[in-house]
């Protein structure tokens, strides 16, 4: 077996030195570090990162507590993630709280005795003991997707000025009963979404009307029965927007259901654009969000804050992108025929 003393006369170092280029522990030349590099890949040395560990008090390591498996939103924030954190020479250890309040605590606290550097985490509708259980044990945090308060490290999209986006676009073709399927109560993703709804009617000159805003709970079982509930008033509603992907799924279930036809006798916008948006049909006008970008930024956030622990909380936000498709009611847009079409095409 390859061992640091190997790697050191291979480098032409002493072995205080291959340990400090492995553990960062002191600053080394870069012509040494790279010497050292060198001879680790040519020799297949593993580094003992348990015993660096006992020296630095560090794992190099990451807590993530995100409900990727229920919601496929985080699916793609856990790669970014994932990605900025192999590129910093992280690893993670990766739980799934449900969006439960409760096994979130657990969660976060089985991440913590694993001696995780720090930890990311898309909190719940009711974070309160989970973040009272970073807070006393000072466990270096940074949240995303959902706010917390502005004494904590966090990253998340826009998310008022894009609602305010789709109520405007639909306004614009026409319709004036707007309804949307909102998301859990108690999540800041819910609070904005729906303030940027209401946003888009008054910049519109609509009226807001309860009987409009019905929650689906951030899930699609609970977006079909909201859907439900919207399509049974008086007055239904001619446009919907569905809050979250899981709540666009629920909502197109209940309008199948009812023999409604998207765009024909319904238009439908939806916040979350994912993979398989583009193959419906109508393709699904959406808010397209930052993903993995906002993982990355998280990973960074979260590296700053190890570097420097004394530094003021931040709250990154992302900017959003409107993908324009057909649900919305809009006619499927006419590709640029090739240059040298045109060509063939002018009139002599």
């Amino acid at each position: 077996m390859t061992t640091m003393m190997d790697v050191a006369r291979r480098a032409g170092v002493s072995v205080a030195t291959v340990s400090h280029v492995l553990n960062e522990t002191r600053p080394v030349r870069p012509d040494t570090r790279a010497a050292v590099l060198g001879a680790i890949e040519e020799l297949g040395y593993t580094h003992n990162t348990l015993a660096r560990s006992l020296v630095t008090s560090r794992t190099r390591s990451i807590g993530l507590a995100v409900s990727a498996i229920s919601n496929p939103y985080f699916t793609e924030i856990l790669q970014g993630v994932e990605a900025g954190a192999l590129e910093a020479g992280y690893s993670l250890l990766i739980a799934d709280p449900h969006d439960d309040p409760h096994h979130e605590r657990k969660v976060v606290q089985l991440l913590h005795e694993r001696r995780v550097d720090g930890m990311i985490v898309a909190p719940s509708a009711e974070p309160a003991e989970m973040v009272d259980y970073l807070a006393r044990r000072e466990v270096p945090t940074v949240f995303l997707d959902r706010l917390v308060g502005d004494a904590y490290d966090q990253v998340c999209a826009e998310s008022t000025g894009p609602v305010r986006q789709l109520v405007e676009h639909l306004a614009d073709l026409g319709h004036t009963r707007i309804g949307l399927v909102a998301g859990l109560p108690g999540l800041s993703t819910t609070t904005e979404r729906v303030q940027g709804y209401r946003e888009g009617l008054r910049a519109r000159g609509l009226p807001f009307a309860p009987e409009l805003l019905a929650g689906g709970n951030s899930e699609a079982e609970g977006a079909q029965d909201a859907t439900r509930h919207l399509l049974a008033a008086p007055e239904p509603p001619t446009a919907l927007i569905t809050a979250n992907n899981a709540m666009t799924i629920g909502a197109l279930r209940a309008l199948g259901a009812l023999g409604l036809q998207v765009p024909r006798d319904i238009a439908l916008a939806c916040f979350d654009d994912f993979s398989w948006a583009d193959l419906f049909t109508p393709r699904l006008t959406a808010i397209a969000q930052p993903s993995k970008d906002i993982g990355a930024a998280a990973v960074r956030l979260l590296l700053e804050r190890l570097q420097e622990p004394d530094r003021p909380a931040r709250t990154v936000r992302l900017p959003c992108a409107f993908v324009h498709r057909t649900s919305c009611g809009c006619a499927e847009p006419v590709p640029a025929a090739p240059p040298a079409a045109q060509e063939r095409n002018r009139t002599p």
